[in-house]
C-alpha cells in the first residue's frame, strides 16, 4: 500500500497485535508475513507522527525486518542494527509496539537500540559503522565458547563508506567467522550517497542480474528481478574483479528486492545454512510506503511530532548562521574550502555546495578522512572549514591531533550540536569536546553566547593562523540582531556583561561558557534580589586560551568564583579554570555547574537542562546553597 497521510489515530492492526514476541511472528505462514509488514508500515507512519523522530529509513526496513525476525531466532540469534535509525520495526516486533509513541521521550524508549532496554537489542548504536564489528566480536566470542548461533550485522551502504566497517569485513574474512552482513542499499545516507563506493553498488545493480541462492544453499546467477528458487544452476556469484566483497573474501549474494517480503525469506533461509562471511545485498527505498518520504528522502529523513510540527521560532539557527558566515566568507576569500562528513543539510551546507560546487567536499560518512583532507589542503595553503557536530568529531580525534594539530595547521571546525542534544540522547551529546580539545597543543577553542556572537567567533577562528574550534549548539538562537559587518575578537579575552549591586566591594563572580551565558544571566538577576554582595556574570568566550587576565583582576573582589557550562564538569571548562587558580595560587571557593559524570537518558533539551541544574533556576538555587554554607562557614 502507498499511505500519503500520516495517521492522526492509531490504525486497525489485527495482526500485528498479536505479535509480542518474535516467536508469535514465526508461527504464522509465510503468506501473512506481507499484511504483517503493511500493518507494521501503518503503526510507524502512526507512533513517528505522536512521537517525531527518525522516518525515512525505519519505513524503508519494513519488509527486510519482519523477514530477519520470522528467519533467525532471535534473541537467541544475534541482529545488529547499525546505527540505529532504522530501529523502530524492530522494536514494534520484540514486546514494545505499544511503547513506541514514547520513543525519545523523556522515560521513554530509547531513540536507538540500547542493551539497557531489550534483550533484543544486541548492541548499543547510534553512531554509524559499528555493527560488522561488533557482530564479528560476537561470531567470534560464540565460537570461542563452542555455542555458536547466527550473527546478522544490517548496515547501510552510507554506513559502509566508514572505513571501520572495510576494517572489520577484512578480520572477518582473516578468521573466517560464521557472519552474515545485511547491506540495506538505499542510495542514501541522511543525503545522498556520495563517493566511489556508492558508484560500485550502483553498477552491481544496474548489471541487471541477481545472485541467488536455492533452498540447498547453492549459488546461482540469474536475470533480476525474476525469483526462481527451484532452479539448480551451479555458477561463481560473480567475478570478484566487479564485485568489492567478492574480491575481500566474502561469499555476495544479491541484489534482493528488499520489499518483496516472501522473497527475502526465502533467500535468507537459504544462505543462513551456508558458513563463513556472507554479505547479502538487499536493495529497498527510503521511505517506502508513504508517498511524499518517497519523493523527499532528505526532507523526510526525520519528523516532528504532528502537534509540534507547525511550531518555529524567528530566531535562526545556529546551522544556518554557521551556513550563512560561510557563503559570505566565502564569497570575499577564494582560499576558503568546507568540508563534511555526509551531514550537509543538516550542517547548514545546502547553499553553499549550490554557490560554490568546486570548494564543497562531502566525504560521506568517513570523519577521520574528513579532518585529514582538512590538513593537506591547510598544507597547500588553502583555509579548509570543517563543519562536524561535536558528537562525531570524536571519531576523528587523532587525526585532530596527530593530523591538524601537531603541524599547526590553519584548520577550522564548526562545531555543531554541542551540549546536550535531547532527544537523540546520549549517543548524539557532545559533552566532551572542551575535555579532549584543551588538552591539545596549539587550539584555540571558542564558545559564542548566542547566534551573533558566534557569527563572529566564526570570522575570528578563520582568520586565526592555526587550528580554531567554534563550539555551537542545537537549535535555534537566542533571537538577537546579527551584525553582518565583521568584528574579529581578541583570542583569549572575555567579557563582562552583567555586573549587580555594584555599591558592594565583593561578591560573586559567574564565569560563563557558551549557551549559559543568557541563562546565567537571568539565574544572576534573581540571585543579586537575595544577597547583598556585588554579582557579576562574566561571557568567558575562550575555553582556550582561557582568559587568565579577568579571572586574575576579579580574584580580589571576590569571594566565590562559579563556573557555568554545558559541558561535563569532569575536565571541562571549570576545570580550566580550576587549574589556573591552582597554578596563580589563588585561593577562592569555586562552584563548578556543568553536566553530571554520567550519560544522560533522553528528553526534551529543556527537561534535560532542568534535571541537570542548568537552567536559570538550577543555577540560581546551586549558588544560594553553596553562597549560604560558604556565609555559615565565615
Amino acid at each position: 500500500m502507498l499511505y500519503t497521510e500520516i495517521p492522526n489515530q492509531r490504525p486497525v492492526t489485527p495482526l500485528l497485535d498479536t505479535i509480542d514476541h518474535p516467536k508469535q511472528l514465526r508461527e504464522l505462514a509465510k503468506h501473512q508475513l506481507a499484511q504483517v509488514a503493511d500493518e507494521l508500515r501503518q503503526f510507524i507512519l502512526y507512533a513517528a507522527g505522536q512521537s517525531g523522530g527518525h522516518f525515512g529509513a525505519n519505513l524503508g526496513v519494513v519488509e527486510l525486518t519482519v523477514a530477519l525476525h520470522y528467519c533467525f531466532n532471535t534473541p537467541q540469534d544475534r541482529l545488529i542494527w547499525d546505527v540505529g535509525h532504522q530501529a523502530y520495526p524492530h522494536k514494534a516486533l520484540t514486546g514494545r509496539r505499544e511503547q513506541l509513541t514514547t520513543i525519545r521521550a523523556k522515560n521513554g524508549l530509547a531513540a536507538f537500540p540500547t542493551r539497557e532496554e531489550s534483550e533484543f537489542d544486541t548492541f548499543g548504536v547510534g553512531h554509524s559503522s559499528t555493527a560488522i564489528s561488533a557482530g564479528l566480536g560476537m561470531s567470534l566470542a560464540r565460537r570461542y565458547l563452542k555455542d555458536p548461533c547466527n550473527v546478522v550485522a544490517i548496515i547501510g551502504d552510507g554506513a559502509m563508506t566508514a572505513g571501520m566497517a572495510f576494517e572489520a569485513m577484512n578480520d572477518a574474512v582473516a578468521h573466517q567467522a560464521d557472519l552474515m552482513v545485511v547491506l540495506n542499499d538505499n542510495d542514501m545516507s541522511i543525503s545522498c550517497s556520495t563517493g566511489g563506493f556508492a558508484k560500485h553498488l550502483a553498477a552491481i545493480w544496474e548489471k541487471g542480474q541477481s545472485v541467488c541462492i536455492n533452498e540447498q544453499g547453492e549459488a546461482y546467477l540469474q536475470d533480476y528481478p525474476a525469483w526462481d528458487y527451484t532452479s539448480r544452476l551451479h555458477s561463481s556469484a560473480t567475478d570478484a574483479a566487479d564485485n568489492l566483497f567478492k574480491a575481500i573474501g566474502f561469499d555476495y549474494f544479491g541484489p534482493f528486492d528488499g520489499h518483496d517480503v516472501e522473497h527475502l525469506v526465502q533467500a535468507l533461509n537459504a544462505i543462513k545454512k551456508r558458513k563463513g562471511p556472507r554479505l547479502i545485498h538487499v536493495y529497498t527505498k527510503k521511505g517506502k510506503g508513504f508517498a511524499p518520504a518517497e519523493a523527499e528522502q532528505i526532507k523526510y529523513h526525520a519528523i516532528s511530532k504532528i502537534d509540534a510540527a507547525a511550531s518555529s521560532t524567528s530566531a535562526p539557527k545556529y546551522s544556518d548562521v554557521f551556513g550563512q558566515w560561510l557563503c559570505d566568507e566565502a564569497a570575499q576569500d577564494e582560499r576558503l574550502l568546507a568540508i563534511t562528513p555526509a551531514m550537509c543539510e543538516g550542517s547548514g551546507m545546502v547553499e553553499f555546495a549550490k554557490k560554490f560546487p568546486e570548494r564543497y567536499f562531502d566525504v560521506a560518512i568517513a570523519e577521520q578522512h574528513a579532518v585529514t583532507l582538512a590538513a593537506g589542503m591547510a598544507c597547500e595553503g588553502l583555509k579548509p572549514v570543517v563543519a562536524i557536530y561535536s558528537t562525531f568529531l570524536q571519531r576523528g580525534y587523532d587525526q585532530l591531533i596527530h593530523d591538524v594539530a601537531l603541524q599547526n595547521l590553519d584548520v577550522t571546525f564548526a562545531l555543531d550540536r554541542a551540549g546536550l542534544v535531547g532527544e537523540d540522547g546520549p549517543t548524539h551529546a557532545g559533552a566532551y569536546d572542551y575535555a579532549f580539545m584543551r588538552t591539545v597543543p596549539n587550539m584555540v577553542i571558542m564558545a559564542p553566547k548566542d547566534e551573533n556572537e558566534c557569527r563572529q567567533m566564526l570570522h575570528t577562528a578563520y582568520h586565526y593562523p592555526g587550528p580554531t574550534a567554534v563550539r555551537y549548539p542545537r537549535g535555534a538562537g537566542l533571537g538577537v540582531v546579527i551584525q553582518k559587518e565583521w568584528t574579529s575578537l581578541e583570542i583569549g579575552q572575555a567579557e563582562q556583561v552583567l555586573a549587580l549591586n555594584t555599591q558592594h566591594d565583593e561578591g560573586i563572580s559567574i564565569l560563563a561558557f557558551g549557551s549559559r551565558v543568557s541563562v546565567a544571566v537571568a539565574a544572576a538577576e534573581k540571585l543579586a534580589q537575595q544577597v547583598e554582595v556585588v554579582v557579576r556574570v562574566i561571557n568567558m568566550r575562550f575555553v582556550k586560551p582561557l582568559d587568565e587576565n579577568i579571572i586574575r583582576a576579579l580574584a580580589d573582589q571576590t569571594q566565590m568564583f562559579v563556573t557555568v557550562e554545558e559541558h561535563a564538569v569532569m575536565a571541562g571548562a571549570g576545570s580550566a579554570v580550576n587549574e589556573f587558580l591552582a597554578h596563580a595560587q589563588i585561593v577562592k571557593p569555586v562552584l563548578n555547574l556543568g553536566l553530571p559524570d554520567q550519560f544522560l537518558a533522553q528528553a526534551t533539551h529543556g527537561e534535560m537542562l532542568k534535571d541537570c541544574g542548568l537552567d536559570a533556576k538550577g543555577i540560581e538555587k546551586s549558588i544560594v546553597q553553596a553562597w549560604t554554607k560558604l556565609v555559615q562557614l565565615v
